[in-house]
């Protein structure tokens, strides 16, 4: 039971703390986060989940950088 409100209160810390971003930080930060699960998951088949979810999180950061910047060019 405990354990299940902890977990109701994180999810809603994060949700909520993502409500005042600009499209370039959500943009940008779900490329990393998106970028770091698959990493991590590869890098797990490979033997270093850590070494995997950091260089899948950096070029997910830049990646969704990337996909703001041409979104904006486009007037979206």
């Amino acid at each position: 039971m405990k354990r299940m409100a902890v977990l109701i209160m994180v999810a809603a810390l994060l949700v909520g703390g993502c409500s005042g971003m600009s499209d370039t930080t959500q943009r940008t930060l779900s490329g990393g986060a998106i970028g770091a699960g698959a990493g991590s998951l590869i890098g797990w088949a490979a033997g270093c989940p850590a070494c995997g979810a950091a260089i899948g999180g950096g070029a997910g950061l830049a990646g969704g950088y990337i996909y703001d910047q041409y979104e904006k060019s486009h007037g979206r």
